[in-house]
């Protein structure tokens, strides 16, 4: 067999279309965002408006589409598809709260306790080295690593960047110093058992994560009831997640 770029008798380039779940507020606020950030640099032209490249941006980011699938079925070239995605991204990141801001803010409206939890987002395996660091030993399956704080309801109000699928929740918090920040606007926070050893004051406890049995320590009628409670507190935080658009794949 040999190698050639000539087409196939009686072929012709397909281009299909698929339903994205998304809601009209979300593609008209990127939307939105794009046009404000093209008036502030005075670029003039695009080769396509700007909703039409924010559902094109979601499309990428939603299904991980290969960029130059997607460019082609639009008639645009892959390296303009991957500048959009980025430059969309990146208005994206600008709107998002710093953590001592987003906890000062709950706390002046009357909230005690967040609720904090670490998850992996599923992505591509990478090649070369770099595979091995986004390999997740826990989930068995690579993807990155974020860590989110909700409220007492499960409504996101903070979520760290993206690292290796490898990084552990404690690791993840002590790098963004989720302890001293919810010390500093006097909140407390519900955690599960992944979050053990990151708060170690026994007199008065931020982060608050239950009771571990093991193999020489049985739980008490006690602290199983207070695991369950903890749990029924920890709940939202987990539906947070299933809600919340962090599940897009980079």
């Amino acid at each position: 067999m040999t190698n050639t770029k000539e087409r196939a008798e009686d072929t012709l380039p397909l281009v299909y279309q698929c339903r994205l779940s998304l809601s009209t507020r979300t593609v008209n606020h990127l939307a939105d965002l794009l046009r404000r950030h093209l008036k502030a640099i005075r670029s003039r032209w695009r080769i396509l408006p700007p909703g039409k490249i924010a559902v094109i941006v979601l499309a990428v980011l939603r299904h991980d589409q290969r960029l130059a699938d997607v460019a082609g079925g639009n008639d645009v070239s892959e390296s303009t598809v991957r500048r959009w995605r980025d430059e969309l991204i990146g208005l994206l990141a600008a709107q998002a709260p710093r953590l001592d801001r987003a906890l000062k803010q709950v706390a002046e409206q009357g909230g005690e306790v967040v609720l904090v939890d670490g998850t992996l987002i599923r992505t591509r395996r990478r090649t070369g080295k770099a595979d091995r660091r986004n390999y997740s030993g826990k989930h068995r399956t690579h993807g990155l690593h974020f860590l989110a704080l909700t409220d007492e309801n499960g409504r996101l109000i903070w979520i760290s960047a993206a690292r290796p699928g490898r990084t552990h929740d404690n690791t993840a918090a002590r790098h963004d110093h989720i302890l001293a920040h919810l010390r500093a606007a006097g909140l407390g926070a519900l955690a599960d058992l992944g979050f053990r050893g990151l708060d170690n004051d026994i007199l008065d406890p931020v982060i608050v994560t239950g009771y571990a049995a093991s193999r020489t320590h049985k739980l008490t009628p006690g602290q199983k009831t207070a695991n369950r409670v903890l749990a029924v507190g920890r709940a939202p935080v987990e539906h947070g997640f299933e809600l919340h658009p962090v599940s897009w794949s980079p």
